[in-house]
């Protein structure tokens, strides 16, 4: 494992670590953002602001690209702090750890930890929300991956049971007032749910629903980046009980997941959630489920069932 002090995008203090095939940048002037992910020499998998790349300091909240720690469910302006200011980081020889100050006027305090595997393509993220306030709150965290144009996202179904067998719903479904599900970038499938990025619609798209399978996937310029993660039995999420949500614009595809809402105790109570991040080459050609199928499990993924 290897880390280094590098700029990058117009910050002057980022860090990059890298274990081998894939690298991961970070940024401490402001954050706690991952604001790059790819193979060492390769095409960020994240998207990059360009207006927002580079600034500090400002009570405006900036979307900057790349990955972040928010709190759910989402409201104005708890949810919208700005994190334009720098973050204490600190590295073991095995972990980074990125410390945010106390969020102003919110009173929460978010931590993101990186461990790189030792195979060098998948990285452990572990995301905390610390209560700093004199009073209980109830939240949960939520992790969100602002991917580069060109992607789609894929989510595995429940596992097939007929009618005969099981008469009980597998999970909720959420809409939001814009979902527009005639839009043809959603592929509604027999085993998968797909959302295509399409840089020509400015109209957004978002979906969310539990997904007890545990892992999310975008296909991205001939790689797959996989989202791994628990699906806590008998939690309550928020957003009517949604761990997984994606959003889609014309500049990027959002992936997005949650932990489930919990009581945080006053003077530092805390929530954790991980996520594992997987990046490897893959080649989906026509995206038909049968190809799907085959590219994931090449990659270790275990499929949605027919």
């Amino acid at each position: 494992m290897k880390l280094e002090r590098v700029s990058y995008g117009g910050w002057p203090n980022c860090v990059r670590i890298t274990a081998g095939e894939v690298d991961l940048i970070a940024t401490t002037d402001v954050g706690p953002r991952i604001i790059r992910w790819g193979f060492v020499n390769g095409p960020n998998v994240m998207k990059e602001y360009a207006d927002h790349m580079g600034k500090v300091g400002g009570d405006e909240w900036r979307l900057y690209g790349g990955h972040r720690l928010w709190h759910a469910p989402e409201a104005k302006p708890r949810t919208y702090v700005p994190d334009n200011g720098p973050v204490a980081w600190e590295w073991d020889g095995f972990t980074l750890r990125l410390k945010q100050p106390v969020e102003a006027g919110v009173g929460i305090e978010k931590h993101i930890e990186i461990t790189p595997a030792s195979d060098g393509r998948e990285f452990r993220v572990l995301h905390r929300l610390i209560n700093r306030n004199c009073w209980d709150i109830e939240t949960a965290p939520w992790c969100l991956t602002v991917t580069a144009s060109g992607g789609r996202f894929i989510a595995p179904h429940e596992p097939f049971r007929s009618h005969d067998d099981y008469l009980l719903p597998s999970r909720p479904l959420v809409l939001w007032h814009y979902t527009d599900m005639s839009d043809p970038r959603w592929v509604w499938g027999r085993r998968y749910i797909q959302l295509i990025q399409d840089t020509t619609r400015d109209t957004p798209q978002k979906l969310g629903f539990l997904n007890r399978r545990g892992w999310v996937a975008v296909a991205q310029r001939g790689l797959l980046f996989v989202k791994r993660y628990e699906a806590m039995k008998d939690a309550t999420y928020p957003d009517y009980g949604a761990n997984t949500e994606v959003f889609t614009n014309a500049d990027m595809l959002e992936v997005e997941t949650l932990g489930p809402l919990s009581r945080l105790a006053a003077h530092g109570g805390s929530a954790e959630h991980v996520e594992r991040w997987l990046l490897c080459r893959a080649d989906f050609g026509d995206f038909h489920e049968d190809t799907i199928e085959r590219v994931l499990g090449a990659a270790g993924i275990e499929a949605a069932s027919p």
